[in-house]
């Protein structure tokens, strides 16, 4: 029996209502596995290529698991205890910088800027407020993932889930792909590309985005000489998925170090200004029309939106699944849309039914429908007095049987023949259908 949509809807709003249960209540416990999950995702178009390129499957993981494993490593001991010591410096920095422009503020505007004025009093309270609250938050967030994140997660099973996957990918998708709902198929597999397509474009092309810019402001800032250039390039690149943010904050944090460091020498301050300036046109102008694209789907309000509520409900891996949740959940919000609009809701006329199926003819010679019908009746027949024959050779064993207690009939080893029994009636099976 076929269900009702009614039905459907509430037996996978069940299941995902289950499975949203689950992630919040184990928590950091998959997040290793979430993440072998989305490197093997990332990498698989990798591999594909590489198999286009006449190497098996296994081969290909291997290589990769083999390049991908030094370049974490080589992160991990070069880039990662760099950009922890400049941030810790840069937090420690902050107030002593803060004190530096309002005695500036000062000297140079003390009409507004008087000791004990309103104006002075909430800068100077805000300056502290920030520095702190950047150290608390730099604190938590570095602990929470040195907590959650532990070596053996990244060490061990993170990459073993990586490989396993990645060597099984394309088995994996098909499998799914058998136990998808045959009447809604179609419609699954089209609302899967589309989030394919929008996790392709954002992931892979933002993260692409995110690492030329990362190493363009770090260098960059380097070669000006300004302090904590790297910590401050690769805050300026993490946030450029939210435009104008990333420059903006990043801009004017190395704008305000560079005034605190080159106070007398305006040409480094300028310097960083166009470091800023040309990473913004490059990124604005090339890097995101042409890696990311404009069909992604993704609006950076929606993003913002999922990463606030996902971090706070399940903490660091609501993080790690907010942007892949949000691309799916905005491909089914479209797709919901998209119905709607074909609805009768929506245009207020009757939706016509779907066409019937075809109805197919065979044409054959003159007396074979017949021919089909008469073998079709003696087929019948035949299985009714094979029946009738049967029940009466039934009712023969009965009434041999009874006639055996009775002592009407010797005992046998074994029951009799049904030639036996026909004699025992005096009759054959054709006298018997006559």
């Amino acid at each position: 029996m076929r269900l009702t949509t009614q039905k459907q809807v509430w037996y996978w709003s069940g299941t995902f209502a289950i499975l949203f249960l689950l992630l919040w209540l184990v928590g950091n416990a998959v997040m290793p596995f979430i993440l072998g999950a989305a490197a093997a995702y990332l990498l698989d178009p990798v591999a594909d290529r590489l198999e286009g390129m006449g190497l098996s499957r296994t081969l290909s993981v291997v290589v990769i698991t083999i390049i991908a494993a030094l370049i974490v490593v080589m992160v991990f001991l070069v880039v990662v205890p760099v950009l922890v010591r400049q941030t810790s410096a840069l937090i420690e920095t902050a107030p002593a910088m803060a004190e530096q422009l309002m005695q500036f503020l000062r000297t140079r505007f003390p009409q507004v800027f008087t000791e004990g004025s309103t104006i002075n009093n909430a800068l100077t309270d805000a300056a502290h407020n920030l520095s702190s609250r950047a150290g608390q938050l730099f604190s938590t967030v570095l602990g929470s993932v040195m907590g959650v994140v532990s070596m053996l997660a990244l060490v061990v099973i993170v990459p073993v889930v990586t490989f396993y996957l990645l060597l099984d990918w394309d088995r994996i998708v098909a499998r799914l792909d058998e136990l998808l709902p045959r009447e809604h198929a179609p419609a699954i597999r089209g609302i899967a590309t589309d989030i394919d397509r929008a996790l392709s474009g954002f992931v892979r092309g933002q993260g692409l985005v995110i690492l030329i810019l990362g190493t363009f402001y770090s260098v960059g800032l380097g070669l000006v000489g300004l302090p904590f250039g790297i910590a401050i390039g690769v805050m300026a690149a993490s946030l450029s998925f939210i435009p104008y943010v990333g420059v903006i904050i990043g801009g004017a944090t190395a704008i305000g170090v560079a005034m605190f460091s080159f106070w007398d020498q305006p040409i480094w301050i300028g310097a960083v200004v166009a470091i800023f300036a040309i990473g913004q046109m490059v990124e604005g102008n090339y890097l995101q029309p042409k890696i990311v694209g404009s069909s992604i789907g993704l609006h950076p309000i929606w993003l913002m939106l999922a990463l606030s509520v996902f971090g706070t409900v399940f903490g660091f891996v609501g993080l790690l699944v907010a942007v892949p949740v949000s691309a799916a959940l905005g491909v089914l919000v479209r797709y919901g849309v998209g119905r709607y609009k074909d609805s009768s809701i929506y245009t207020g006329r009757e939706i016509p039914a779907p066409p019937a199926p075809p109805t197919r003819v065979e044409l054959v010679a003159r007396g074979t429908a017949a021919q089909e019908r008469q073998q079709a009746q003696i087929s019948h027949e035949r299985a009714l007095a094979e029946l009738h024959r049967e029940e009466h050779l039934s009712e023969l064993l009965d009434e041999h049987q009874r006639r055996q207690k009775m002592g009407a009939l010797p005992d046998a080893e074994g029951p009799p023949s049904p030639a036996e029994l026909w004699a025992e009636d005096g009759q054959g099976p054709a006298g018997k259908g006559a």
